[in-house]
């Protein structure tokens, strides 16, 4: 149940959804794919908002983010094909999964802030408090936990 106070939405803590919620898109490795990957993320975070009352500060919100840029970015450059984002999350989780068509497992390199570029997986390791890759029938699909409750 909610109550409408002078336009303010109050939650009585009966209206709490009983399903994450989860949305998933497909994107073909075109130009602007993860620009379309980034704001498609933004929106999911709103409705995390709106429907879970999940508080997202800037930092977790821009966290967030760049976890999904990593992810899609590696994707898009490193497999043959399609990809897809799904994200699920409640007012404590946010699980961002991306799938592709290459059955390679990324590689972590040791720290090294001399080397240029592959940093993407140790910024995601970084910023989620759980990550998995695993083999797909497809492919496989690299996986990350974020906490949004500050923990």
């Amino acid at each position: 149940m909610t109550y409408h106070l002078d336009g303010a939405v109050i939650p009585t803590g009966f209206d709490v959804p009983v399903e994450p919620l989860r949305r998933a898109a497909h994107f073909t490795g075109e130009p602007g794919c993860i620009a379309e990957a980034r704001a498609f993320a933004a929106v999911f975070l709103e409705q995390l908002r709106t429907e879970w009352c999940a508080t997202i500060d800037e930092r977790t919100d821009g966290a967030a983010l760049l976890v999904v840029s990593e992810l899609v970015t590696n994707a898009d450059r490193y497999s043959n094909g399609p990809y897809i984002l799904e994200l699920e999350g409640t007012d404590t989780s946010l699980t961002v999964a991306v799938y592709d068509s290459s059955a390679t497992l990324p590689r972590v390199f040791p720290r090294d802030p001399q080397r240029v570029g592959r940093h993407g997986l140790e910024i995601v390791r970084a910023l989620a408090r759980d990550i998995s890759v695993e083999r797909v029938p497809v492919g496989k699909r690299v996986r990350a936990v974020l906490s949004l409750d500050g923990g």
